[in-house]
């Protein structure tokens, strides 16, 4: 036998001759040495692919969030009295959905601010400490400005989102929501 024959030959994988291989093993031979060869061209295509796949992924997430911001309405909702909230004190509501929790914390007479109860990091609730001027996320021990929303230290890194108030009267009414910047 050719040394050239030997390596093309196809071997099976228990070693037995193939006139001892089950019929089907005859029908879809596995060729022992060129089964792990991968040519260079099958592999370019294959990152090409991936590539592409994740490029396409990523514009789907852009316009998936530009169309979002262009058709969402948020609803105005009213809170609370201004009456109901002393000074330094704070209220937990739902906005803009039932199941989405946001904190309210009265700073003075006149200022209020209002921001997503969850953490930037990992979604856990942020709890108000009015004295200390920071939201506290006691999960990783992360902490944000109070009147910022900004992060001051621990894992998070993006700033909370806000939620837009008015007062109208002595009620407290959620306007909508602002997007993340730093």
């Amino acid at each position: 036998m050719d040394e050239r024959d030997s390596q093309t030959m196809t071997i099976a994988p228990d070693g037995r001759l193939d006139s001892d291989q089950p019929r089907w093993r005859r029908d879809f031979p596995i060729d022992g040495p060129q089964d792990e060869y991968i040519a260079r061209r099958d592999f370019t295509k294959f990152m090409v692919l991936t590539s592409f796949a994740f490029a396409v992924g990523q514009l789907w997430i852009v316009v998936e969030n530009f169309l979002r911001r262009r058709t969402a309405s948020l609803p105005v909702r009213e809170i609370a009295r201004l009456d109901d909230i002393p000074i330094g004190g704070s209220l937990v509501f739902n906005y803009p959905e039932a199941h989405q929790s946001a904190v309210l914390v009265r700073l003075d007479e006149s200022h209020l601010v209002a921001y997503d109860q969850k953490c930037t990091h990992l979604s856990c609730p942020v709890i108000p400490r009015v004295e200390e001027t920071r939201l506290h996320c006691p999960c990783h021990e992360g902490s944000f400005d109070l009147t910022t929303g900004r992060p001051l230290g621990g894992p998070p890194r993006r700033p909370l989102t806000r939620v837009i108030l008015e007062t109208h009267g002595r009620r407290i009414y959620a306007m909508g929501v602002e997007g993340r910047t730093v």
